[in-house]
């Protein structure tokens, strides 16, 4: 069973950065894809940022040029930075993964709240 930890969310002032973590149970050349979500309260979960298939990054626009995922392959974990916080990003974090053999395998949650 692949398992995911998460780690690295928690409050912080407007303007400021935080850096997620997610390390996965499985290799990440046994992954398909993999990434990041949101859902902050009253809101439909949504793609923040994600490593498709073939490699390539997609970014909601709303976080283009303040956040960066990327990936240490040797740990198989994925990372979200995100720099220029803004109180919108406010939300439950999620890190997910489509190993190659199907199925969506979702972390636990980590909250990030970002101040005015």
């Amino acid at each position: 069973q692949v398992q995911l930890v998460e780690s690295g969310g928690g409050l912080v002032q407007a303007g400021g950065s935080l850096r997620l973590s997610c390390a996965a149970s499985i290799s990440i050349f046994s992954i398909n894809s993999m990434g990041w979500y949101r859902q902050a309260p009253g809101k439909q979960r949504e793609l923040v940022a994600g490593f498709t298939s073939d490699g390539r990054q997609n970014y909601v626009d709303s976080v283009k040029g303040r956040f960066t995922i990327s990936r240490d392959n040797a740990k198989n974990t994925v990372y979200l930075q995100m720099n220029s916080l803004k109180p919108e990003d406010t939300a439950v974090y999620y890190c997910y993964v489509v190993p190659l053999w199907g199925g969506t395998v979702w972390g636990q949650g980590t909250q990030v709240t970002v101040s005015s």
